[in-house]
This record gives C-alpha cells, sequence and structure tokens, in this order.
C-alpha cells in the first residue's frame, strides 16, 4: 500500500488500460443473467477489465446465440416442409408436400410463407404481384359472383415474396436442366424466404444492440426470444422489424434522414413503422427539435413514394388490394373485438368495426400526447415507441400471432427487467398452441375454443402490465435502470469510488440530453435532465460515452 493508501501492484501495469467504464455489466445488474452465469464459472470479477476483448465481443455472441435459436425456429417449421411421391394414372409421378390429416396444425408448423407461395399464385411462374389477378368465388344477396383479388400485402413485401419464388423457380429449372440438386419448389421457396428472413432478424438484433449503447448485452434477450423462436418463419414480419430497428439505429446516432429512409421502407413492408412518425413528432415537439423530425418526415414520406408510386402508377387495383383486404377484414380471433363478440353474442359489422378501430387509433394518439407532454422527464424514445406499438395491437382489429414479433426489440430496449420480459414473451408465445387447435376438424381438436380465448386474455393482461411498468418509469425516472446506469462498471465493485452514471435517453439520438422544451398544456416546469457526460467518474475525463 502506497502512501495515498492506494495498493500497488507486485507487477507493472498493462499498457493497454482501456476500461469501458460506462458499459453495464448483465451479472451485476440481472438476477437471471447472474443465475445463469455460475455455470460458466460466474460473473464479471472485481478486477476485470471491460472492453477489451477483440475477437469475443458481447455483439458476437449475441449472435451466436441468435444463430442458435433460429435453428430452433427452422427445426420448428421443418414437419411441414416433407414431401412425398405418388404415382398419377398417366404413369407418371407427383411430388407434394405431406399435410395429410392436418399435419400443419397438428404439428404446430404451420407457415404463412410457405403456403403464401400457392395461395398468392407466386407458383404460376411468369406472374407479377400487383399486375397478375385471379378470380375467387364469393356470394352476395344470395347471388354467386366472381370477385378479383391481387396481392395482399404491401409492395416492398410482395417483391420480397416475388423474388424469393423467382430463385426457388430457377433453382428447379437448374435441376431439371443440369441436374443441380434441388428440393421440391415449394420447399426451396421456403428455404430461400426463410434465409432472407433470418437475415432480416439478425439486422434486428444488431441495431438494438448498438442501440441499447452500455446496455449491449440486453440484447440477448431479442436473440434467445421465445417469439422469435416460434414465429420469425411464420410470416414476413421480420423484415419490417429490422427496418424499424435500423431506424432507431440511425435516430440514435444523430442521423435523421437516415431515420427516415429506413421509416419510409418499414412502411413499405408493414404499416407499422409508420407509427414511429407519430413518436418522433411528440417527442421533439417537447425538446424544441422540430426541424430535426421534419427532415426524417420527409426522407420517410420520399423513400415510400419511391417504392410505392411505381406499382401504384403501372397497376393501381393491384396496388389498392392492400387496403382493401385490410378495410374488408373482419374482426381477428386474436382482437379484443372478437373476444367481445363471442362474450355476448354480437356480430361485429365492419363499417362498423373499422369505425371503433379508428376512433381507438385517434384516442391512442392523444393518450400518447399528454404522457409526453405532461410527464415530469421527457420520457425515453424507445419507452414511448413501446407504448404506441402496444397500443396499436390492443386496439387494433387485427393481432396475427407473429404481430407479437413488433413489440420484442421495442420491448427489451423500454423495460430493463428480464424475469418481466420473458414471461410475457413464453404466454405469448404459447398462444400458438391453441390457436392452431382452432383450426383442427372437431375429432382431431385437442383443446376447446375457450383455452385460446384464456391465452389472448392473459397475453393482453402481459401487454398491460408492460406497459405499465413503462408509464411508471416514465413518471418515476429514478426507478428507471437505464437513467440511473444501474449495474455499470463506474458503479460497481471494482469503482467502488466512482459515482453512478445517469443517462438521459441512450437511443435518443439528438433528443439526449436536449434541453426539454415543455409544451403548451405541460406543466410549466423544467425538467432536471442531467446531461450523462457531467457525470461520468474523473477517470474518464474525454467527455462522452
Amino acid at each position: 500500500m502506497d502512501a495515498g493508501g492506494g495498493f500497488v501492484s507486485p507487477r507493472p501495469y498493462a499498457v493497454d488500460d482501456r476500461t469501458l467504464l460506462d458499459r453495464v455489466v448483465p451479472t451485476w445488474s440481472d438476477d437471471v443473467v447472474a443465475g445463469a452465469a455460475t455455470a460458466i464459472g460466474g460473473g464479471l470479477g472485481r478486477h476485470a477489465a471491460v472492453g477489451r476483448s477483440r475477437w469475443v465481443t458481447p455483439l458476437r455472441v449475441v449472435l451466436a446465440l441468435a444463430l442458435c435459436a433460429m435453428a430452433l425456429g427452422w427445426f420448428g417449421k421443418s414437419a411441414c416442409l416433407q414431401t412425398t411421391t405418388t404415382t398419377t394414372t398417366s404413369a407418371g409421378s407427383e411430388t407434394r408436400l405431406t399435410n395429410d390429416n392436418q399435419r400443419q396444425f397438428t404439428n404446430l408448423c404451420y407457415s404463412d410463407v410457405l403456403v403464401l407461395y400457392q395461395a398468392e399464385k407466386l407458383d404460376r411462374g411468369q406472374t407479377f404481384p400487383y399486375k397478375t389477378f385471379w378470380n375467387e368465388g364469393g356470394a352476395k344477396d344470395g347471388q354467386s359472383e366472381q370477385v378479383k383479388r391481387y396481392m395482399e400485402y404491401p409492395v416492398l413485401t410482395g417483391i420480397y415474396m416475388y423474388g424469393a419464388a423467382k430463385l426457388a423457380q430457377w433453382w428447379e429449372a437448374a435441376h431439371e436442366n443440369w441436374g443441380v440438386p434441388a428440393p421440391y419448389v415449394s420447399v426451396g421457396y421456403f428455404n430461400i424466404a426463410a434465409l432472407g428472413l433470418l437475415a432480416f432478424w439478425l439486422i434486428t438484433i444488431w441495431a438494438t444492440a448498438l442501440t441499447a449503447r452500455t446496455r449491449i448485452w440486453s440484447a440477448w434477450i431479442v436473440a434467445l426470444s421465445p417469439l422469435a423462436v416460434v414465429h420469425v418463419f411464420t410470416n414476413f414480419d421480420a423484415i419490417a422489424t429490422g427496418l424499424l430497428a435500423l431506424a432507431l439505429l440511425s435516430w440514435s446516432r444523430r442521423k435523421p434522414w437516415l431515420a427516415g429512409i429506413f421509416i419510409g421502407l418499414g412502411t413499405a413492408a408493414k404499416l407499422y413503422p409508420l407509427i414511429l412518425l407519430l413518436v418522433l413528432l411528440l417527442l421533439c415537439w417537447r425538446a424544441g427539435a422540430v426541424r430535426e423530425f421534419t427532415r426524417t418526415a420527409l426522407a420517410a414520406v420520399a423513400t415510400w413514394a419511391v417504392v410505392n408510386l411505381p406499382i401504384a402508377i403501372l397497376y393501381p387495383s393491384g396496388w389498392l388490394e392492400f387496403i382493401r383486404f385490410n378495410a374488408d377484414r373482419g374482426a381477428d380471433p386474436d382482437s379484443v373485438y372478437r373476444i367481445i363478440s363471442d362474450s355476448v353474442g354480437f356480430t361485429w359489422n365492419i363499417d362498423l368495426l373499422n369505425a371503433v378501430s379508428l376512433l381507438g387509433m385517434v384516442l391512442l394518439a392523444i393518450a400518447l400526447a399528454i404522457i409526453v407532454l405532461r410527464a415530469p422527464t421527457r420520457p425515453r424514445l424507445a419507452q414511448v415507441a413501446f407504448l404506441a406499438v402496444a397500443g396499436f395491437l390492443l386496439i387494433n382489429k387485427v393481432w396475427s400471432p407473429q404481430y407479437s414479433l413488433w413489440l420484442v426489440p421495442l420491448a427489451v430496449l423500454a423495460i430493463p427487467h428480464t424475469r418481466l420480459l420473458f414471461t410475457w414473451m413464453i404466454v405469448d408465445a404459447l398462444v400458438w398452441i391453441p390457436r392452431m387447435s382452432l383450426f383442427l376438424d372437431s375429432e382431431r381438436r385437442w383443446l376447446p375454443d375457450e383455452w385460446f380465448t384464456a391465452t389472448v386474455v392473459v397475453r393482453a393482461v402481459m401487454v398491460i402490465v408492460l406497459c405499465v411498468v413503462v408509464l411508471w418509469q416514465i413518471w418515476h425516472p429514478a426507478d428507471d435502470p437505464v437513467r440511473t446506469g444501474a449495474g455499470s462498471v463506474a458503479s460497481g465493485p471494482n469503482r467502488d469510488r466512482a459515482g453512478g452514471v445517469r443517462y438521459d435517453d441512450p437511443a435518443g439520438g439528438i433528443l439526449d440530453g436536449a434541453a426539454d422544451r415543455l409544451g403548451r398544456w405541460a406543466p410549466r416546469r423544467r425538467s432536471p435532465v442531467v446531461e450523462p457526460w457531467t457525470m461520468m467518474d474523473a477517470a474518464t475525463p474525454s467527455g462522452r460515452p
């Protein structure tokens, strides 16, 4: 011990003395991770140096975990990829998927990705979505009629499906002409589409981890999410989650125009990324950063127009099919409207259902405005985004099981509570079991319909609980571990004399540490925003983390 009371090392100090003092260590802040770490030798020690590893980085570990989870997800769908060959009357043979006896439901392997290959007429070869139509039979006023149908998905998703179909058909042609090994064309289409969806989900994890900044390890929850295992390959929603995650990352790095581009692309793939513009508008209004929001909004609109206008001009009927399909769609079995309908024996009129759903959206926007403008401290971007998307799902007339993927990255950024998040995700993933039971014949059905209703209600309650936690931490910022920097190296056992690090909004970009200019309807007081770099330990005098 030297004269100043400090310890002297018996050996010379290492030349590389880099240490990330602001990095949040999960084994210090998360009981779940701390317990799991005992199997591999325990958590981070007092004398460990954080941030020096060149190869084994948090991001690479998280992406490796994601690959393991996605392999499990693909095997979950693989039961529906098996084929059988039968002999036809013309002495030929025919290959088809072995979905006899409702196998896709009894084995829980159903996937829209596989079904839509034929349902959207992608198997026709030369057809182009939005240009090609087909007739479906229907009945109106007791009279049968033929109705034209087109690709029902937004443009970017439809083009993605078309591209995967063309690659699968070229693969099949190479097999027939040159003997290249190839699976059955529908299976090849699914595998090609699934490979792209895997890439988009990895992008979601990568962007979420970088957006979390000092809490980069929190992305492991996204990587190992039960919802991801069940639903990444159920539909094409991973495209939108990846683009929205890139938009959040771009905004956090103070690039509003790039965030707008990704919001526009995300909206061209799925409608819900548009909600982020409302969130940014409210937060920028309170922060007095409307100019930056305007750049984002203009970039989003321009990008969306570049993707959509060519299809809308050339094939207006096909482009409008997405709007028509959703306007004519009834209440989904997973929605609160169907639960009300089944409980009281009420049948929704489509026009009334659309009006009530639209009114709910307006009320949600008003509620978000009140929350953002009247909160004692400006909420974090991830908190408001989670509330907006969760509210949208709760009041929307459709909540397909894979829609829950939208919430996963937002929930991880907004709610730093592992047990609560995994409880919700497990419950939500389990909805898939009674959901598949609904499609079974009565003699095969293993659960009554009431089980499905019960799980949907429990899921809704869990999402509401998550929203309550977010609202509590918005009104009590001192209870928000993301703002206080709880579990960071600077406040951990090997930095006893260093004060904890306080953050404003790690994902906020230009909003992080910005002045809090309250709106007209907000309380007339200045929010006690503490800039993160003003509370860093003296050992890191260089400025921002």
